[in-house]
């Protein structure tokens, strides 16, 4: 599903630079990438997304080869195929719960809401337990209704790969545990690809396999871990 090569990105004259020889995740796959505060792991996510440019390298997801779209494509192809869940949930204040999680639909022209799609917002909701808090806005929310919608939002268009980075970085370990699981079931219904960056160790199990970024860049390899 996801395979990188040659991979060379640096923001600007900054010291940072993500270099990673090779590294592919296969359909359905949950991986959790780990690795200390500064060594890529959001950049990465950002540059599988096709937020970010690489400098050098190849990016592919599924048969898609990200560094060969143009801006347009990009935001296309992201919207329609990935799920991004953010670490600040960047939820829209100004839209309520069902508006934020429709809010692929309402920004690309290729996705069109109808009664099943909406259908799907309920269900989505009411599995993520904000069903009665559809109409809200943002800021009525606790920081765990708030992320469960920011997942809700990136699942609607079922997507084929789901990004999270840091999802659970503010909630408590028991909110933490509910909220993980919550993610890579739904992911698992739709049979999606899963990355997720967390620095929680505790969480590791529950996942395929283990990238560390550092060792993934100094060995040449991708590096796995149990």
């Amino acid at each position: 599903m996801i395979e990188i090569s040659n991979l060379e990105f640096q923001y600007g004259d900054a010291d940072f630079r993500l270099r990673i020889p090779q590294l592919s995740v296969a359909v359905g796959e949950k991986v959790a990438i780990v690795g200390p505060s500064g060594s890529g792991k959001t950049t990465l996510l950002m540059l599988i997304a096709g937020v970010q440019v690489a400098e050098r390298g190849a990016i592919r997801v599924g048969d898609r080869s990200v560094a060969k779209m143009d801006d347009a494509e990009r935001r296309s192809f992201r919207i329609s195929n990935i799920g991004f869940v953010f670490q600040e949930f960047e939820l829209l204040d100004y839209l309520t719960v069902r508006e934020n999680i429709l809010l692929p639909f309402l920004i690309n022209d290729d996705l069109k809401i109808d009664a099943n799609v909406q259908a799907a917002a309920d269900q989505l909701a009411e599995s993520m337990g904000i069903a009665g808090k559809l109409s809200r806005h943002p800021k009525r929310l606790s920081q765990g209704e708030r992320q469960r919608a920011a997942i809700c939002r990136a699942l609607i268009t079922r997507p084929r790969v789901l990004l999270a980075d840091e999802p659970t970085g503010s909630l408590d370990p028991v909110a933490t545990d509910q909220i993980v699981q919550l993610l890579l079931v739904r992911a698992s219904e739709i049979h999606a690809t899963v990355l997720l960056v967390t620095h929680d160790h505790r969480l590791l199990g529950q996942f395929d396999r283990t990238i560390d970024l550092v060792e993934c860049q100094a060995a040449g390899a991708p590096a796995e871990a149990s």
